[in-house]
Parts: structure tokens; sequence; C-alpha cells
């Protein structure tokens, strides 16, 4: 049995990454911030048959990191696939209204956190010559938008990090791949704005955006590729948007 690490498994792109390895035979270590969420979604993937090690945990923290991924059971540690999910944006200010804490979580999350979890990880890889990490990316990682400094920052150095790492790891044999989706109706924009769900509802009105599974099932096939392969980067994208700011709206909802 094969053994994939997804982190912000409890809910949108993790869960649905999480659910999709499920189905396809893999035992599943999930992680993430809120208890109840990730041992629900653990009960489900159990449900279908996949062996699940849920650990809650902030990969903010790297003593928390350090404690969970690095204190794995032996029988847990050939980890195959480690899926680099947990990431968020918060706040939409221009940078001289820029709100420190909203930087500091995300530069925690989105870079550091990764780090944490791949600087462990990696080294079980290494050990075995094999392995295969997915880092996910955006669109704000090739582009830059208004009020969107820090964030996009924030995924730009996800996508040094992802060729950093695939230099690096190249003669242990580890695929090393980022996926970078445009607009997915998934907490993100939720969170973006503090909790104001109205708001974040306008995010997606009028076009259909993408969902986590079309997301999910986009990794899936950079995963199964025969090991020879490596999909470098991925940009996936709803119809309806060219780029990070433009998209062709129902004319009503322009």
């Amino acid at each position: 049995m094969k053994i994939a690490l997804v982190t912000g498994a409890t809910s949108g792109i993790g869960k649905a990454v999480a659910e999709s390895l499920a189905e396809e035979g893999y035992n599943l270590i999930i992680t993430g911030r809120r208890g109840e969420l990730l041992n629900r979604v653990a009960s489900n993937l159990e449900s279908g048959g996949a062996k699940v090690l849920p650990l809650c945990f902030d990969v903010r923290s790297a003593l928390e990191v350090k404690s969970n991924i690095g204190g794995l059971p032996a029988e847990w540690r050939n980890i195959d696939v480690l899926i680099n999910n947990a990431g968020l944006a918060v706040g939409l200010n221009p940078i001289n209204e820029g709100v420190v804490d909203d930087w500091e979580r995300m530069i925690d999350t989105n870079v550091k956190g990764l780090l944490y979890v791949s600087r462990i990880v990696s080294n079980y890889m290494v050990q075995r010559r094999s392995g295969h990490i997915v880092n996910l990316c955006s669109i704000a990682g090739k582009e830059t938008y208004m009020n969107g400094n820090v964030y996009c920052a924030t995924k730009h150095a996800v996508a040094a990090l992802t060729e950093g790492m695939r230099l690096d790891l190249l003669k242990y044999g580890i695929r090393v791949s980022q996926i970078c989706p445009g607009a997915v109706e998934t907490e993100f924009s939720e969170v973006r704005f503090k909790g104001d769900k109205e708001k974040a509802a306008k995010v997606y009105k009028g076009f259909e955006p993408l969902k986590a599974e079309d997301v999910a099932a986009a990794i899936m096939f950079m995963i199964n590729c025969p090991q020879h392969v490596n999909i470098n980067d991925m940009t996936i994208m709803p119809t309806a948007q060219a780029n990070s700011t433009v998209f062709y709206k129902t004319p009503e909802d322009q």
C-alpha cells in the first residue's frame, strides 16, 4: 500500500485530493488545524477502506511539525506522495494599508509551513530514493494583481521553492511538481475576507469557477504519470477566466 501525506486536508482542495488518493488505494496521513473537521474527514476516508492517520497541528509551528511529522511511527514514514496544500490568503489591502498580522499568517503558512513539512518528508524520500512532492501554488504565483501584494509574493516563493526542490532532489529520483489554479470555489475567499460570506460569494458570481474536485483530478493525473515523467508545472483555470484578473461574467454580473 502506498502512503500519501496531505496538509490542510479538512476542506477544499486538500480534502478532495485526500478522497481521490483514498479511491486509488493510498493510505493517508492528513493534517489540519481544526480537529473536529479533521476527524470527520478521517472517518469518511476510513469508511471507504483507507487506513488514515489524522494529525491535528499548525504547519506554521516548526516545533509542531517536527513533533508530528518528525515523530511518525516507522510504518508511516515510507511516504510516496506529499501534497503541500496548506495555505491561505488573508486580506486584500494595498501595501500601504497592509495588516502585519495578515502578512505574517500568509508568509508563515504558505512559505514557512511548506518548508517545515518538506524538510522532514524529503529526507524520508531521500532514504528510499523515491517519492513525489506536489506543491499547491496559484495563478498568483505567476502574476501579480492589485492589493494581492503579499499573497502573490508567497505564491511566487512557492514557485521558486518548487524549482529549487526539483534541482536539489533530482539525484534521488524524487519528482517535484506544482499546480497553479485560478478561481476555485472553496473557503478561500471566505478566509480572505475574514468570514464575510456575502463578500466571498460575490467573487464567484456570474461564472462557473473550478471545483476542488477539478484540481484534485489534475493532481491525480500528475501523480499517476509513469515514473520517468514529471509534470513540472500545471496551470488550471475556469474556462471563464483568462488570467488572474480577467473574467467573462454574465452581463448582469459584470
